[in-house]
């Protein structure tokens, strides 16, 4: 979402309601009015709505979980930075879907940076449940590459990509790459055209079986009045909800004279 102000929340809005997901995932959220804004359109539109706020008077980003579908908030014991994760649990007919939704903090060369983008992975590895057993889908900006990405960049170190290959010993695979095992698509691009493959979602064993679709939406980084600066990722799965809720159209959803967050 690329913490979006008043006007470019208001354009996603209009965006994110024509999408056919009945649960999306939305990354790098902040304690803002672009935010609060979105937040209170889905709320008022009938949508569960999971948003793990940043603390107040930092320049911190997070996670918004939104849905069409019912939905049971999932708790993780993430003590660190804990509002970069947000999950549900979707009830089907074939039994529980968690959905686990990552905003990972990027990093530069400073120490700082370094440790905290450490020391939040490593608390994830900890808090994740194991991928070898039940239906969950762990998605998001993972600000992370595959090892073997293409091109390969020297500034990614081995911790980082002992994240990804983590998932895989704990029974997660990588959904794209579970159908496109040979694609180049990129879901960042920088200045320079150099692409980075960032936004993943990871899928756990037994879920496979019910892994339809995993592709790239590029448009909302690339239409001439772009929305944000990641594509979107969108994933299929052949399970059937238990419970759809009567939402409405958030973009019609009244407006209250004030917001405070």
């Amino acid at each position: 979402m690329n913490n979006p102000s008043r006007e470019r929340a208001e354009r996603q809005l209009r965006y994110l309601a024509d999408r056919p997901e009945a649960v999306l995932v939305l990354t790098e959220t902040a304690r803002s009015a672009g935010c609060e804004f979105l937040a209170e359109r889905f709320e008022r539109a009938g949508y569960s709505v999971i948003f793990p706020r940043p603390p107040h008077g930092t320049r911190e980003r997070g996670v918004m979980i939104v849905s069409r579908l019912a939905t049971d908030p999932l708790r993780l014991p993430m003590g660190y930075l804990p509002h970069r994760v947000a999950a549900v649990t979707v009830h089907t007919s074939t039994g529980p879907l968690e959905v686990v939704g990552l905003y990972v903090p990027s990093r530069d060369a400073t120490e700082v940076k370094v440790t905290r983008k450490r020391t939040f992975l490593e608390d994830l590895a900890a808090a994740l449940p194991t991928g070898k057993t039940g239906y969950r889908l762990v998605l998001g900006d993972f600000n992370i590459l595959e090892p073997t990405h293409v091109p390969r960049y020297r500034v990614f170190q081995a911790w980082e990509y002992g994240f990804y290959t983590g998932l895989a010993a704990a029974g997660y695979r990588d959904a794209f790459r579970v159908l496109a095992p040979d694609a180049l698509e990129y879901s960042w691009v920088g200045r320079t055209g150099d692409g980075y493959r960032y936004d993943h979602a990871h899928a756990s064993g037994p879920l496979l079986d019910r892994l339809r679709g995993c592709s790239y939406v590029h448009e909302p980084r690339t239409m001439t009045d772009r929305l944000t600066d990641h594509s979107a990722l969108t994933v299929q799965l052949a399970v059937t909800a238990i419970a759809h809720l009567p939402v409405t159209d958030p973009t019609l959803a009244a407006t209250p004279a004030a917001t405070l967050f």
